[in-house]
């Protein structure tokens, strides 16, 4: 029974894994050619350069991962992952595969009665796989966007952290242009850009 139940939990996670690693793959694939620019302009519609978006998402993958393992019932995880800030832009960006591929095997091997805390809702490892896709399309938008790229994120990936996150999607449009409204970052026809807004990881 305990085997067969591992199987099952397997079989669950491993589709999310596979979404993580998925999305880490398109979008450094999306921001390598602009790694020789200049990374202190503003990311864009954030307040934050480049360069500290990049270091943001690393941070965010790590910590996704981290509260997995040690599944806090009411607080962050006291682990805080950077970048090297002498680092080389190229090698910062094999420093958030590395942090996507932790979160990957992380939900790989986290069975799926496993709860953890997030400030937006206490979570699974899907929901936290759906955060990292959603933390790494978005922001390799923001940063596309400064270096004046047209890239978009892939409707498969933004399908998957729209089901699992955001409840109150609005229909008829492509995935990728949802997800880019629901995180605040454009408008859809009828539906001026939003200026507050926040995912849902609870389970369901």
């Amino acid at each position: 029974m305990a085997h067969d139940r591992a199987t099952a939990d397997s079989m669950t996670a491993a589709p999310w894994a596979e979404q993580v690693a998925s999305a880490a793959d398109t979008c450094l694939a999306a921001l390598l050619p602009a790694a020789g620019r200049d990374w202190s302009r503003p990311a864009g519609g954030l307040d934050w350069t480049c360069r500290h978006t990049l270091d943001h998402l690393a941070l965010g993958l790590v910590g996704y991962a981290g509260l997995l393992i040690a599944r806090p019932t009411d607080r962050y995880i006291t682990l805080f992952a950077s970048l090297d800030p002498e680092a080389p832009v190229a090698t910062c960006l094999e420093g958030v595969r590395i942090a996507a591929s932790l979160l990957a095997a992380t939900v790989r091997g986290t069975g799926a009665d496993a709860r953890a805390w997030h400030p937006w809702g206490r979570s699974d490892a899907s929901g936290f796989a759906a955060m990292g896709v959603t933390e790494l399309v978005v922001h390799t938008y923001d940063i596309t966007r400064a270096f004046g790229g047209a890239w978009a994120p892939p409707d498969d990936l933004a399908a998957a952290a729209l089901e699992r996150l955001f409840r109150d999607a609005p229909a008829g449009h492509r995935p990728g242009d949802a997800l880019l409204w629901c995180t605040g970052r454009t408008d859809l026809p009828g539906l001026p850009r939003r200026t507050r807004w926040r995912w849902d990881g609870t389970v369901r």
